[in-house]
């Protein structure tokens, strides 16, 4: 449909506050972009003929037209709207209901907000609307407070603002006291100057002392203020670097949670490709591993592992024991019977000598004896090295020892039985060596 002026006010005419309304008309005037300083000039024109629920819509329509160029990038509208904004806002606004005006003021603020239009148009329309409300009395305050002024305070700020308040107070009792109280000193201490009579001269040194004793009080005052707005603003910037610290913390979690959902959104991506089934995709998407939640900046740490090694024996040894060298451990020797030669082992214990028999001694003389059999073979020499063991206090022990004396007692021939019986009586003694060996 081509574009007319005609067919531009059937439209305006047609317009609700409804948002579809206001989105259709709003759309089909975008496309005709290139006629938008036509288009605005009729807008404010039809702003100056409608009513006052009227007025309000096409403030609407405006809004709607204005932040869609913004966010396109298409400044036609922009440029065609930004000389009679001014103009328009005031008349919609003048006269209006209070609810009507609230509506406007919050358009306004989203102007402002979103930086729609060019500061110092923005400053015009606030202006406008500034004057409609101090031309009544008593001056009214939407939200609390005025939309547009500078002076309102965000809520973190609030605990700083009365301090800025007094600081501010403070400075304007200073600023003139201070003047006040240095022109007057100048007056009397200018070189050259004509000194009154001394009543006169005593009379206006003292208004001095007064004028620079309220000086100084003002500004000590002044001083007060701003240390207590220094201290407010100290603390404002600890909280501030907590909160800080906090959003960082949390801004590390939201990122690692983001990529680890992109990941399984790849993973299941991939999984359709490949024609997986729904339970093979549900799978791959569950295994995919998420981040756990960190709502602490501070790191936490990590469990600490037992070790596999066990602990030396020392630990197991009580307060107080001895120090004891370690020792080799020997091999057990399994038990062979009292028939075979058993192995050595790894460390033998020293023999002990076992008690002879009553009826024997263990003088040499009996050792002699008993060393003068050497004339036996290998294995008779091992059997005699061989005994039971003895149990001590036990009379078997005893039975084989005895036994075990008897065999290593016992000779081959009844002659060196009667030999050993001559030699041990004493009979032999003196004869001559030779003699000795032929018997």
């Amino acid at each position: 449909m081509a574009f007319t002026e005609d067919s531009l006010r059937a439209k305006l005419s047609s317009l609700n506050e409804t948002q579809e309304a206001i989105t259709t008309v709003g759309q089909w005037i975008l496309f005709h972009r290139r006629h938008a300083e036509r288009i605005a000039q009729v807008w404010i024109q039809r702003m100056r003929e409608s009513s006052t629920n009227k007025k309000l819509v096409l403030i609407y329509l405006a809004n709607e037209i204005t932040q869609t160029s913004k966010m396109r990038k298409k400044e036609e509208f922009l440029r065609a709207f930004e000389p009679i904004l001014a103009e328009a806002t005031y008349i919609a606004y003048k006269g209006s209901p209070a609810d009507t005006q609230l509506k406007i003021r919050r358009v306004v603020e989203v102007w402002r907000q979103r930086q729609i239009f060019n500061p110092a148009i923005q400053q015009d329309v606030e202006k406008k609307i500034s004057e409609v409300d101090n031309s009544r009395a008593p001056r009214k305050q939407a939200l609390g407070g005025s939309l547009f002024s500078s002076s309102a305070v965000p809520p973190e700020l609030t605990s700083v603002a009365p301090l800025a308040t007094s600081l501010q107070k403070a400075e304007l009792n200073t600023k003139p006291a201070v003047a006040a109280a240095n022109q007057d000193y100048e007056k009397h201490t200018a070189p050259g100057i004509q000194m009154p009579s001394p009543p006169m001269h005593a009379a206006g040194l003292a208004a001095l002392v007064k004028k620079l004793a309220v000086a100084e009080g003002a500004v000590a005052e002044s001083i007060k203020a701003r240390h207590a707005l220094v201290a407010g603003l100290e603390k404002l910037l600890e909280t501030n670097k907590t909160k800080l610290a906090n959003e960082d913390a949390q801004v590390v979690d939201l990122r690692m949670r983001k990529d680890a959902i992109e990941s399984r959104k790849r993973k299941v991506e991939e999984a359709i490709l490949k024609g997986l089934s729904a339970a093979e995709t549900n799978e791959i998407s569950a295994a995919a591993l998420l981040p756990v939640a960190n709502t602490s900046p501070v790191a936490q740490e990590r469990p600490q592992m037992e070790e596999l090694t066990p602990p030396p024996m020392e630990s197991f040894t009580p307060v107080g024991s001895p120090q004891q060298a370690p020792a080799q451990v020997a091999e057990p020797v399994p038990d062979t019977g009292d028939d075979i030669m058993p192995e050595p082992v790894a460390n033998p214990t020293e023999p002990q000598t076992a008690p002879a028999p009553e009826d024997h001694s263990t003088e040499p003389s009996y050792a002699t004896v008993i060393g003068e059999v050497n004339h036996q073979g290998p294995m008779d020499l091992l059997k005699s090295l061989q005994h039971p063991r003895i149990e001590q206090g036990g009379e078997v022990g005893q039975e084989a020892y005895q036994q075990a004396y008897k065999k290593r007692k016992m000779s081959k021939s009844k002659a060196e039985d009667e030999f050993a019986a001559f030699a041990g009586d004493g009979d032999m003694e003196g004869i001559d060596d030779n003699l000795s060996a032929l018997i």
